[in-house]
């Protein structure tokens, strides 16, 4: 037989789908033709494979030989598919000779000129699919071997070279080959996450953070430069528990198609992202020509993203924010196919109050014309402010101040405890709803399925003036509820309703009244 058949995986953002890889010697003048819907880089596998087979010492086929790429109507992408046009080709060319060997394998891997085999994206996220297919076996490149065991069901074979795939699939003693060494970046996660306790005084702001990181609320900072904003944003990371198996496995997924090496295993503490203010709007919420990769919003998964000097980004990605911060996910369409990637994210904006950083700070000589404050703060839109939880306004520290903020600073760990009990107290009660936390409940849910807090006086009165949008009645009842987890009640009262609103609009005093819970 001069026809045989491979396997690899077309990724679709985190979707995988097998696809197979047919090879034809067929009679004509030499030559290669590469079939089915192939991108600039796939396409160029011809050349990248011919080279490797004749540097590995095998002959490539000396007649017309044609590489099917099926399904033929789904876009592919990437140069993850070497290894299995290799394994086709030198099948029909009877080089490999046992075809069953190839029949519920997957292989995935880029190959250099030299016959070594490269790492290539998204290794976890195409197991996992293949896993759910039916394959039992995997062929990846081997410094990813590891990456690959995180799928269960599956028996992994790392190959370093192009002769160690034959040897593996010809069941033959695997020459010794130097592997090639992952090469990029690695997740940044809280593992080793500054502490609370770093930060002196700002007792009100410390508290704001840890009912966001108890209930996964939304945080807007605003307040002149140097009072602690990026400092308490930094360590939101390390008041969250850590992930569930269900969701390490989706943000080791991203991370892994993002390019990211999981060479510590799974990725069990929340991530955290901070893009510069430069950043464009492909890299905050995905991009790219054929097939879009994920951006900033989805490697913050399940974690924190901060934007510091929030003003200063375009408007165009604060925009771009809103759907993911109501829906969790983001989807984006180009011209062949859709890629839906998830960004249930928590949000951290930090802004200076003008240009200057000085409006409104008393002791403070702002020398920014009124229009220009106002055209400063308003390039946060109404929209993405409506979407904030909890708004929270910082001040300079006076040295009285500072003195008593030494003395209960409080670390992170303990903070950190508080927000696990209150996050074990929202999962009892969401539990079989699809929600953990307070923040992702949805707002019918609240009102229909939760019992509603008592004194909602001064909440209807701000919405008879007009003062707070029914999104911001619903950010207020899931706010009013992690403050009831953080006292240990089972039910919200007056006192966690007006600090819920007081929180909601940004006013002080949150801090003060945390002992009357």
């Amino acid at each position: 037989m001069v026809l045989a058949s491979s396997w690899s995986v077309a990724l679709v953002g985190l979707d995988g789908r097998p696809v197979q890889v047919e090879a034809d010697i067929g009679s004509g003048l030499p030559r290669t033709v590469l079939v089915g819907l192939p991108d600039t880089s796939l396409y160029e596998a011809r050349d990248r494979c011919k080279a490797a087979v004749a540097n590995s010492g095998q002959c490539w086929p000396q007649s017309l030989l044609t590489i099917n790429l099926s399904p033929a109507t789904l876009p592919k992408a990437g140069s993850h598919y070497d290894l299995a046009i290799v394994a086709a080709v030198l099948t029909a060319a009877e080089v490999i000779r046992d075809r069953q060997e190839l029949a519920d394998t997957v292989l995935l891997g880029e190959l250099g000129l030299d016959g070594r085999v490269r790492p290539i994206r998204g290794v976890l996220p195409a197991l996992m699919a293949a896993s759910q297919q039916g394959f039992r076996r995997a062929i990846v490149p081997y410094a990813q071997a590891a990456e690959a065991t995180l799928v269960d069901d599956l028996e992994v074979f790392g190959v370093a070279s192009l002769g160690q795939l034959i040897a593996l699939l010809n069941r033959e003693t695997m020459p010794k080959v130097e592997p090639i060494p992952l090469a990029g970046e690695r997740v940044r996660t809280s593992r080793r996450a500054p502490d609370l306790c770093d930060v002196v005084g700002q007792l009100e702001a410390k508290w704001a953070l840890e009912v966001a990181a108890a209930g996964r609320h939304h945080l807007l900072f605003s307040g002149p430069p140097g009072v602690g904003k990026t400092m308490l944003a930094e360590r939101l990371p390390g008041l969250l528990p850590d992930l569930d198996l269900h969701e390490a496995l989706e943000v080791s997924a991203v991370h892994s198609l993002a390019g990211f090496h999981l060479t510590d295993g799974l990725i069990r503490r929340p991530p955290y992202a901070d893009p510069h203010h430069s950043a464009s709007l492909a890299s905050i919420v995905g991009g790219g020509a054929r097939m879009a990769k994920p951006g900033a919003i989805s490697c913050a998964h399940r974690g924190v993203l901060f934007l510091d000097e929030a003003p200063e980004f375009s408007a165009r990605v604060l925009d771009a924010l809103r759907m993911p911060l109501e829906s969790g996910v983001i989807t984006l369409g180009r011209s062949e196919v859709q890629a839906r990637y998830p960004a249930r994210f928590q949000l951290i904006l930090a802004a200076n109050p003008c240009p200057c950083g000085l409006a409104a700070t008393p002791g403070a000589d702002c020398t920014c014309p009124p229009l220009a404050v106002r055209r400063y703060r308003e390039k946060i839109s109404g929209p993405i402010r409506d979407r904030i939880d909890i708004h929270q306004t910082f001040l300079p520290m006076k040295k009285a101040f500072l003195r008593a903020a030494l003395e209960r600073a409080e670390p992170s760990a303990v903070v950190a405890g508080r927000v696990a009990e209150a996050r074990e107290r929202q999962r009892g009660r969401l539990a079989g709803s699809g929600w953990q936390t307070n923040g992702e409940v949805s707002g019918p849910y609240l009102r229909s399925h939760l019992p509603l807090p008592e004194g909602l006086g001064a909440v209807e009165e701000a919405v008879r003036r007009g003062r707070l949008s029914p999104r911001g009645v619903d950010k207020i009842l899931r706010i009013a509820w992690t403050l009831a987890d953080l006292a240990g009640r089972d039910r919200p009262g007056p006192e966690q309703v007006n600090i819920a609103l007081a929180m909601r609009r940004g006013e002080s005093g949150g801090a003060q009244e945390r002992g009357a819970m």
